[in-house]
């Protein structure tokens, strides 16, 4: 079984507005993206050649902007499955719609096979099944339409189109193969709600069916081509069977969906139905009342149903680091165990190698939100996820034994549940005996409480240790528990956290935040533990006007930072391999021990709260902040990194902000100097940070719309 590769690349149509993936992600000015996926070792990657992107003029030749991507592919032996319309609506000279569309896309098929003859494997349009419903079923693309004609109709002229184009093709090259992808669903429901299931669940089919020749009267769908007006269309398919060289299947976690009558138990955004009843549609995942039936299932019923070579053409979960490298090693086994029962199953592909946007709106929007793949794309530059680690052990063969993957991916956990369920929590303390943890060093601080918070969230093990528990001032009492709890990573969250203390207690400040990071630092280096621990922006000096990166020099004014800044330093020393990040005046919903809290706890009580007007800061939120550094953790980065959310103003700004959300008066805010509030320690006039190394968090206003979201003002 072999590891393909792609990149998520659609070109999808919102009234007159093209999307386009890769103008997104920057792929058409950097071919590197090419040299790092294909260094991955992969055998075939599915690779764009699209018709709008391409020829969006009919009267003129195609440019073709891709070749120099192409020719560098063939150069590295990557084998190239073309795509020429992925979730596409056509161009506006040839709209999916009118009889245009297959004709034109024949038409271009034919100029890439004769420009690109070297190219032997093609997928002409992408799920067609799904563009088809989300053009002419939901309305969500153009054309908008929604209702059962249109979206028969723009699949029969998707694959129509495909058969044409494969036509076109092979006239230039007989040895051209047709790759054919589609959505793996499956459709579950209660007993009264069996027939629309049924329905769905033929439907489904329905684009390989049509390739193959299978729809005719005999079809348990003919007669609704026949309502339609259109049965005499699908003569064409008869008398043009295409079969697929290869069926190309996607499975998502929602690929799956249960209907449900009872609809007071689901929100109303899941509240749909047909001429007959009202249902609800949701993912199986989310209820007890259906079962998964999951990859391995599905495809076995593909497998049965068409006897014809199968290939995984994306595999992608958006979620947190450790979720994917589950998700991958879930879809991996179940294609495993498929080709030793002798299933011809080819490949696994790794999908959205260079990420993918908008999905979450499901590409009605114009960019959207961004989520990361194999590499990470949130700088402007790929960088490796622990993705690409997993996807190096598969093209090897070799088992990757991450701790992570220890645990069961979300969706096979009772905290999957949530329509008609109790949410399903765990205790605060968790240690499963039988899965390696991350050991979490200073439990009841802000830090520490929101670590264990959110790795139970997502399911990663650990064991939260107090100061009580163990003082790692003391390298002996580390050393015990390393061996005591055998973590694969230690996350120190403890510190002396008060700034201006510290230049009193100068000693106790650089035991807790020096000494005891450095202790953590040479055990970690000697049992080859993975260390994360964290500095402040009050290492640097605040001269340099604009946010501070990891490269630039420090340069302390208190003690408080330079005890930051020692720590720094000789972690790095003692451990090469440890990951530290710098952050600066965090903020979260979980405790009231933070900046904002003070600012509403004061105002609504009726006191003035002085500020400073003149220290500029970058307000980091703690939710995201954590989850961050959980990624980048599992992805083994070293070295120092900046985390805090993009925006940058002085304490009394923010406080007019938060002031503003909370619905208060600003009266009782004083701004005043830093030099006014007579603060003990002195302050860098300019400490905002920014990253040059990735893993950016969402912008401030976005922080505090969560904040207040969660915040409850009484």
């Amino acid at each position: 079984m072999e590891v393909w590769g792609g990149i998520e690349c659609s070109i999808n149509r919102v009234d007159d507005n093209f999307f386009d993936q890769l103008l997104y992600a920057g792929h058409y000015e950097r071919q590197e993206d090419l040299k790092l996926i294909c260094d991955l070792g992969i055998s075939k990657i599915r690779y764009p050649i699209l018709w709008e992107k391409h020829q969006p003029d009919p009267k003129k030749q195609p440019i073709w902007t891709m070749e120099d991507n192409l020719n560098y592919l063939k150069s590295r032996n990557i084998e190239i499955i073309a795509g020429l319309v992925h979730h596409g609506s056509g161009p506006k000279y040839a709209p999916i719609l009118s009889e245009k569309f297959a004709s034109g896309l024949a038409d271009y098929a034919q100029k890439v096979a004769e420009k690109f003859p070297w190219i032997n494997e093609y997928t002409p349009i992408n799920e067609p099944l799904t563009t088809a419903r989300f053009c002419g079923l939901y309305g969500f693309w153009h054309p908008h339409h929604k209702n059962d004609n249109s979206f028969l109709q723009i699949l029969i002229n998707q694959c129509k189109g495909t058969i044409l184009a494969m036509q076109a093709i092979k006239k230039i090259n007989p040895y051209a193969k047709l790759i054919q992808t589609e959505d793996l669903a499956k459709t579950h429901s209660t007993s009264k709600l069996k027939t629309q299931a049924n329905f769905e669940n033929q439907r489904r089919w329905l684009s390989i069916d049509l390739l193959c020749g299978k729809v005719n009267p005999q079809h348990p769908l003919w007669k609704r081509f026949k309502r339609a007006g259109i049965e005499s269309q699908l003569k064409f398919f008869i008398e043009n069977t295409l079969p697929p060289d290869v069926l190309g299947f996607n499975y998502y976690i929602t690929s799956e969906r249960f209907i449900d009558e009872n609809l007071s138990i689901y929100p109303p955004q899941t509240h749909g139905g047909n001429s007959k009843i009202k249902y609800a549609d949701i993912e199986v995942v989310r209820t007890k009342k259906a079962k998964l039936a999951g990859p391995k299932i599905l495809l076995e019923e593909a497998w049965n149903r068409y006897k014809l070579p199968i290939a995984i053409t994306e595999a992608h979960l958006h979620c947190g680091r450790e979720e994917q490298l589950r998700w991958l090693n879930y879809i991996w086994k179940s294609a495993k165990k498929l080709e030793a029962e002798g299933v011809k199953i080819l490949s696994v592909t790794i999908w959205s190698m260079l990420g993918a946007y908008g999905w979450d709106k499901l590409l009605t929007k114009n960019k959207g939100k961004y989520e990361s793949g194999a590499f990470d794309l949130s700088m402007g530059t790929p960088r490796p996820t622990a993705l690409t680690q997993q996807i190096a052990h598969f093209v090897n063969d070799t088992p990757y034994n991450h701790p992570i993957l220890q645990s069961d991916g979300w969706w096979e956990k009772p905290t999957r549940l949530i329509y008609g369920h109790q949410i399903y929590s765990n205790p605060k303390k968790k240690l499963n005996n039988n899965v390696t943890p991350v050991l979490i060093i200073g439990a009841n601080g802000t830090l520490g409480s929101a670590f264990t918070k959110l790795c139970t969230s997502r399911g990663i093990t650990y064991q939260a240790l107090t100061r009580n528990e163990v003082d790692f001032t003391d390298p002996q009492q580390i050393e015990a528990i390393i061996n005591k709890y055998k973590p694969w990573a230690i996350i120190n969250t403890a510190g002396f956290v008060k700034v201006d203390v510290a230049e009193q207690e100068t000693k106790n400040c650089f035991l807790s935040n020096t000494i005891g990071p450095v202790n953590l630092a040479i055990n970690c280096e000697k049992f080859g533990i993975k260390l994360l621990t964290f500095s402040s922006d009050l290492v640097f000096d605040g001269l340099k006007k604009s946010s501070y990166v990891e490269s630039d020099i420090v340069n302390p004014l208190n003690i408080y930072g330079l005890s930051k800044a020692k720590a720094d330093e000789q972690v790095m020393h003692y451990n090469p391999t440890a990951l530290i990040v710098r952050t600066s005046a965090f903020f979260g919903p979980w405790d009231k021990y933070n900046f904002i809290y003070q600012v509403l706890d004061s105002l609504k009580n009726g006191k003035n709260y002085c500020v400073a007007n003149d220290v500029y800061i970058s307000p980091t939120y703690v939710p995201d902040l954590v989850s961050a550094s959980l990624n980048i953790l599992i992805d083994n980065e070293i070295g120092i990194w900046h985390l805090a959310n993009k925006g940058e103003l002085t304490w009394y700004e923010l406080t007019l902000e938060v002031t503003q959300r909370a619905n208060l008066s600003p009266q009782l805010l004083k701004p005043l100097s830093v030099e006014e509030l007579g603060l003990k320690a002195k302050r860098p006039f300019f400490s905002a940070l920014s990253s040059t190394k990735g893993e950016p968090l969402p912008p401030l206003e976005q922080a505090l719309d969560h904040f207040f979201e969660s915040y409850k003002f009484n």
